[in-house]
């Protein structure tokens, strides 16, 4: 990783499989953490990724109180979702909310968002992907859009099809690419770079598995 100075880091969502991936990237090269999840049963997890759990609960706080539990962070990274099962009411309240929430404790705090999305968030589902996901599809677009008329330093990542394989360390990026497959793993790597690279801001950025190495692939995106 081609790192800053060491810096702390808020990660909304912080016991998300990407968001653990990402935390033990950043805390191995020395930038503290500041993962927030809402279950206590999750800190250990937390923990042991090199961050530092802080429990709030994001339906049910607000900008101020988010900006004061990470009043060091220069970067907000927005990994929180409501995941599989979870109806579309908790779409709109994490995925959509929660991310404004997020945008509002970013502004108190001078501080940049992260925010995770995925590719194809700007084209409805069709209808046999079924409710669950047409909500989610419109609570992901509506937090991308809020987001960049936020007024704030700002990166989205998209990526396409999630999966567990083990990362190899090379993606494609881009303003707008095809679905196809992403390792979790890549995905935690692009992610820690960005964090890595302050000055990276206004860019939306689609990732796929590929071939060109990571910090290659990151550092070119500024150029």
């Amino acid at each position: 990783m081609n790192e800053s100075s060491p810096t702390v880091v808020g990660m909304i969502g912080g016991h998300g499989q990407i968001a653990l991936r990402t935390t033990r990237l950043l805390s191995a090269v020395g930038h503290r953490v500041l993962s927030v999840i809402r279950n206590p049963d999750h800190a250990a997890d937390v923990e042991l990724a090199g961050g530092e759990p802080v429990m709030l609960d994001l339906e049910r706080t607000n900008g101020d109180e988010l900006a004061r539990a990470l009043g060091a962070a220069g970067t907000l990274v927005f990994a929180a979702g409501a995941g599989p099962g979870s109806g579309p009411e908790r779409k709109e309240t994490v995925d959509h909310q929660g991310a404004l929430t997020t945008m509002t404790a970013a502004a108190q705090l001078g501080a940049r968002v992260v925010q995770i999305s995925y590719i194809g968030v700007a084209t409805a589902p069709p209808e046999s992907m079924g409710v669950d996901f047409a909500a989610y599809q419109r609570a992901k677009y509506a937090a991308d859009l809020a987001l960049e008329a936020s007024g704030l330093d700002w990166v989205i990542v998209r990526p396409g099809t999630l999966t567990n394989d083990a990362g190899a360390g090379r993606v494609t990026v881009g303003a707008r690419l095809d679905r196809g497959p992403v390792s979790r793993d890549n995905v935690a790597r692009v992610l820690a770079e960005i964090v890595a690279r302050p000055k990276l801001r206004g860019l939306t950025v689609d990732i796929l598995d590929g071939d060109t190495e990571i910090e290659r692939a990151v550092a070119n995106l500024g150029s």
